[in-house]
């Protein structure tokens, strides 16, 4: 994705904001998604960064959605018939709050823009590293082990992610 996608959208003459909506929409991995938006441009990769962190931001209902289902689940499969109280300090993703009091602080302005442009900068470097020392890590008799049908199905479902996210863009006339 991080090497198809820039290529890909300079061929269908992707504006940044389509290209990065596109990128943001299609790309499931955060790191994927800001080496992809960055590749085809600045303003690509800033808008694709936003859409991937708005789609990260659904992640909270649906974490502590999930968490309460699953501890009801387990309270009653404990309990036998004795009604108890779910205990929300104990399900509630903590990282979340972290992440939105950072979300808050850099919206506040306290952060200084050379600090804000520096942090940007590093973010983007780490980020480049992080998926380097991935693909150097990568096991390459450990995915052919696995077998063919594993990596037919996720390259089936990414090329559907990315080709239904194409054609929502072009219906839309965002590109």
């Amino acid at each position: 994705m991080v090497i198809l996608f820039p290529i890909a959208g300079k061929y269908f003459g992707m504006s940044d904001m389509g290209y990065g909506l596109w990128a943001g929409t299609a790309v499931n991995d955060t790191s994927s998604v800001v080496a992809a938006g960055y590749a085809f441009s600045d303003a690509a990769g800033a808008y694709s960064v936003i859409v991937k962190l708005t789609r990260t931001l659904s992640i909270i209902p649906t974490v502590i959605i999930f968490s309460f289902i699953n501890e009801r689940i387990s309270v009653k499969n404990n309990a036998h018939s004795v009604r108890h109280k779910i205990n929300l300090s104990k399900i509630f993703p903590y990282f979340i709050l972290l992440f939105l009091g950072m979300v808050a602080l850099k919206s506040t302005g306290i952060v200084p823009d050379a600090t804000s442009d520096f942090m940007s900068s590093l973010s983007k470097f780490l980020m480049i590293m992080a998926l380097g020392a991935i693909g150097l890590k990568t096991n390459f008799r450990e995915v052919y082990r696995s077998g063919f049908k594993p990596m037919l199905h996720g390259f089936t479902i990414s090329a559907l992610v990315v080709i239904v996210a194409f054609a929502v863009q072009m219906v839309m006339g965002q590109l």
